[in-house]
């Protein structure tokens, strides 16, 4: 059961479920092509300890970013989460990011680190970045070529064909990349997604030095089959993390949600 409601911030609107009353708080973010419900199968295993404000980003859900070509600052994030966490008497919290979400809670750590108990990462974008999630940041005649996807769509396959015969990229990314482009909206929301989060980059032995010094619980969980997420890539922030635990679930990228939940249920029900 969860209630659900719209802040108007800086002309945006970003929209939030909130789950169960538990004493402390968790901040979730979604990753790509999903909204807030998406972790309903989280917040079964959480809101007994935590109340659950899962949050709809931009370009999904009913989340609305109202300047389309400007990226979002890090400042504009910092100054939402102060605004939130003051409306909602919030001081101390924990974090929650899947896939895409991964990079607002690296955010909301970099921007808020001495308030963070504890961060949970699914799978996370933002630590070792994929070449999908990062095509808005070439020089501006390819950023405009990109563009005219969206209403051009076969100069992407043209581009997805070239990397498969060629085999630069695994099949298991291009078939996550095909599935969040066969339609107008789903190509316009990847392209605006690339522009507006573009500024959401981290120095990871910054962000480990943050975990350290604060004392923050880091745990992140990973999928065995996951092409685009890898265990490899998460040590270029792991390798300067002290203490922090590591679930490896048999799972690809989509089904991580469901697979740590079920994780999280059964070590709550251990004597």
């Amino acid at each position: 059961m969860s209630t659900s409601a719209t802040i108007l911030f800086q002309n945006h609107h970003i929209h939030y479920y909130k789950y169960g009353e538990g004493a402390k708080t968790l901040l979730a973010f979604h990753g790509f092509g999903q909204t807030g419900p998406d972790f309903e199968p989280l917040t079964e295993a959480l809101t007994q300890e935590y109340t659950m404000y899962c949050f709809d980003l931009f370009y999904h859900g009913k989340s609305y970013w109202n300047d389309q070509d400007t990226p979002m600052t890090k400042e504009f994030w910092k100054e939402f989460i102060d605004k939130f966490t003051q409306t909602h008497h919030i001081d101390n919290f924990s974090l929650c990011g899947f896939s895409l979400g991964g990079k607002f809670a690296l955010a909301t750590l970099e921007t808020h680190p001495e308030r963070i108990d504890k961060v949970m990462l699914l799978a996370p974008d933002g630590i070792k970045t994929n070449t999908w999630y990062s095509l808005a940041t070439y020089p501006v005649f390819l950023k405009n070529y990109f563009k005219s996807m969206i209403v051009k769509p076969h100069r992407f396959f043209n581009l997805i064909n070239i990397a498969k015969k060629a085999g630069l990229v695994e099949k298991g990314i291009l078939k996550f990349a095909s599935s969040q482009m066969n339609t107008r909206k789903k190509r316009r929301r990847v392209y605006y997604a690339w522009v507006v989060f573009k500024e959401l980059s981290f120095n990871m032995k910054k962000m480990g030095s943050l975990i350290n010094h604060y004392n923050i619980s880091l745990e992140m969980f990973l999928g065995t089959h996951d092409k685009i997420i890898t265990k490899k890539g998460m040590y270029k922030l792991l390798k300067h993390v002290k203490v922090y635990e590591l679930h490896v679930a048999e799972s690809g990228h989509n089904k991580l949600i469901e697979k740590v939940a079920k994780h999280l249920k059964s070590t709550k029900q251990e004597p």
